[in-house]
């Protein structure tokens, strides 16, 4: 019996050897040696992240991430971090963290449990809601009058994958265009190529300000879901989360987020009630 047991623990312990070896990323001590830190971004998803007027990085997840990147640079020794910033599309950007390509990814980035397989994701940022774009002169009133039109929608997106099940789920029978740039949406929607284009409601906000005549298009009131934004973060790697939900909390608490959603979001007002809330519990105490 004991032989049998012996043999069972020496078996088990070499099937369990293997992933017992795996150890954690050490993404802070990469970080510290290289004195450098690479970020994912966004280039074209204005006010949260895109390439401003002097080619660099910009919007409501910049800044904040520009303050996660200083407190990572204080924890590892490292005040004058060099940032490397590597733009792409949203799968682009989970690939690149996912790889550890990128040690940290800043944009409009929604948590989702499937995205939760491969990444982690800081406390949330932002609680936003997806919505439909469509011209004034558009009979299109809600959902339903979308039925045999076309909606153009970023491939990859939960925004796809939502807009998707929301059509099948509600029997209605568009045809649902996938595009890789946000400024192609506006565009086809102005030439009359698609009838909706169907994104985060802020960035269609912004995507519409810089139309050729932003009054020629409106917002559907209907919502199409709720998009909760994280920051994605290399996955099992708690320290580096610490480090950057220790930083959000002191811009949450310390009141730096009223000047970064003033910056880049004041012209719609104060902070909903639901976003205020956000702010609140996901702030975490000493």
């Amino acid at each position: 019996m004991k032989s049998l047991l012996l043999g069972l623990f020496v078996a088990v312990s070499l099937v369990a050897g293997p992933a017992g070896a795996q150890t954690a990323p050490n993404t802070l001590g990469k970080i510290k040696a290289a004195k450098a830190i690479n970020v994912a971004f966004s280039t074209d998803s204005l006010p949260f992240s895109f390439v401003g007027p002097d080619n660099q990085p910009a919007g409501y997840s910049i800044d904040i991430c520009k303050r996660v990147i200083a407190q990572v640079g204080r924890a590892v020794g490292e005040p004058n971090l060099k940032v490397n910033w590597m733009p792409g599309s949203v799968t682009e950007r989970l690939q690149m963290v996912a790889s550890g390509r990128a040690d940290l990814e800043c944009a409009n980035t929604t948590q989702t449990l499937a995205r939760l397989g491969s990444v982690d994701f800081s406390n949330l940022i932002f609680v936003d809601g997806g919505g439909f774009l469509v011209t004034v002169a558009s009979p299109i009133n809600g959902l339903a009058d979308l039925s045999g039109k076309k909606i153009a929608v970023l491939a990859g997106t939960t925004t796809e994958t939502r807009l998707r099940d929301t059509l099948k789920r509600r029997l209605v029978n568009a045809n649902v265009v996938t595009i890789n740039n946000a400024n192609d949406g506006v565009a086809m929607l102005e030439s009359g190529s698609v009838d909706a284009y169907a994104g985060d409601k802020i960035k269609l906000v912004g995507l519409a300000a810089q139309a050729k005549d932003p009054k020629k298009l409106a917002m559907l009131a209907e919502d199409l879901s709720i998009e909760p934004y994280g920051l994605a973060l290399p996955r099992g790697d708690a320290a580096l989360r610490l480090e950057v939900n220790r930083a959000l909390t002191q811009v949450y608490m310390g009141g730096e987020i009223e000047t970064i959603f003033a910056n880049w979001l004041g012209k719609l007002g104060r902070p909903s009630s639901l976003l205020a809330a956000m702010y609140l519990l996901n702030s975490i105490p000493d």
